[in-house]
C-alpha cells in the first residue's frame, strides 16, 4: 500500500460517479473569499465520496455565466492538482486570491511526504514535466529533485501519472495510465457548453438521480436505488442553484426533469429551514448513496 493511504478504501475500475452543480452555484455570493469557501466544499465532498468527474452546467438563460464558471472551474481544478505541481500548471490570477481558504483533500494523489528517500517501488504520484535529454524525461514529482522517466518524451508542462520503478539517490519511474490504480485518484472537471437538460441528453448515463425538495424521499426508495447502482457503471447526481431548483431549471428548456432521470428524490424530507444550500444538498446525497460504495463500486 502506498505511503500515507493507510485507511484509504480501494475501489473498483470501470465504474464512474459524476455530479452535476450549476453555475449559479456562487451567484447569491458577494465576495471573492465566500465564493471561494462554497466552491471548496464541494471539492472536498467531491473527494470524500470519490467523485470521478465534476460537470458545471449552465443554468440561467440569456444570461453570461461564463465568469462564474471559469471561476468555479478554476478554483476545482486548482483544489484537484497535487499542491506541488501548482507552481507549473496555474499562473498567479485573480481567481486564485484566497485558495488559502480551500480545505486540503488529503487524497492519496496529494501525498504529504516530499523526500525522495519515502519513495516506494509501485509508489504511483503525480507529475509534471520539467525537461529531457537524450535518454527522457524529468519530471518534478514532489520530492527533491526531478526523476527520471527513461525513453519517454511527453511535452514540457504536461501533466503525468508515474510509478516509482528505482530508488536510489537518481530514483527511476514509468508513465503509467491513472486507471490501473486502485486508490481513488481525484476527480476531473467538466464544463458543459450546454444546460443540464441537452447535456444529460448527451450523455449515456446507466443511472440518473435528481435531488429536489419535491422528490421522492429518498429513504423510501433506498432497495431499488441499491439494486440499480450495483448493475450500474456511470452515474450521474445533479444539484439544483441556490435560487432555482432543477425543475424550474429544465422548464427553461422547456423539458420535464422526469424526462431527463430515472429518479427525482429529496435527500432531507421534513427539512427545518425554508431552502437547502447546493452544497448541503451535495453532502447529505452523497452522505446516504455512499451506502453502496462498497466492493461493487
Amino acid at each position: 500500500m502506498p505511503l500515507g493511504t493507510e485507511g484509504i478504501f480501494p475501489l473498483r475500475r470501470g465504474r464512474e460517479l459524476s455530479i452535476g452543480i450549476p453555475a449559479s452555484l456562487v451567484s447569491d455570493v458577494p465576495h471573492l473569499r465566500e465564493k471561494t469557501f462554497r466552491i471548496g466544499l464541494i471539492g472536498r465532498a467531491a473527494a470524500i465520496f470519490r467523485v470521478d468527474e465534476i460537470i458545471i452546467f449552465p443554468d440561467i438563460p440569456q444570461a453570461n455565466q461564463s465568469r462564474d464558471i471559469d471561476l468555479i472551474a478554476i478554483i476545482l481544478s486548482y483544489m484537484e492538482t497535487p499542491q506541488y505541481l501548482r507552481k507549473h500548471l496555474f499562473k498567479i490570477r485573480p481567481e486564485l486570491g484566497y485558495a488559502g481558504v480551500l480545505p486540503p483533500l488529503r487524497t492519496p494523489h496529494h501525498p504529504l511526504s516530499d523526500r525522495m528517500e519515502n519513495l516506494k517501488v509501485g509508489e504511483y504520484r503525480e507529475g509534471v514535466v520539467v525537461s529531457s535529454s537524450k535518454g527522457g524525461s524529468f519530471v518534478d514529482i514532489g520530492v527533491e529533485h526531478p526523476i527520471m522517466i527513461p525513453h519517454a518524451y511527453p511535452t514540457r508542462n504536461t501533466r503525468v501519472t508515474v510509478r516509482i520503478s528505482e530508488l536510489g539517490t537518481s530514483p527511476i519511474a514509468s508513465l503509467r495510465n491513472r486507471e490501473e490504480i486502485k486508490l481513488y485518484w481525484g476527480c476531473r472537471v467538466t464544463v458543459s457548453p450546454v444546460p443540464f437538460g441537452q447535456f444529460v441528453k448527451s450523455r449515456s448515463f446507466d443511472m440518473a438521480i435528481a435531488t429536489s425538495r419535491y422528490g421522492v424521499p429518498i429513504s423510501s426508495i433506498m432497495d431499488e436505488l441499491a439494486e440499480h447502482w450495483t448493475v450500474s457503471r456511470r452515474r450521474f447526481i445533479v444539484f439544483g442553484a441556490p435560487t432555482q431548483g432543477l425543475h424550474q431549471i429544465v422548464s427553461h428548456e422547456h423539458l420535464k426533469l422526469d424526462d431527463l432521470v430515472h429518479y427525482t428524490v429529496n435527500a432531507i424530507p421534513n427539512q427545518g429551514t425554508q431552502t437547502v444550500r447546493t452544497e448541503e444538498a451535495v453532502y447529505a446525497s452523497l452522505a446516504l448513496l455512499n451506502q453502496f460504495a462498497d466492493s461493487r463500486r
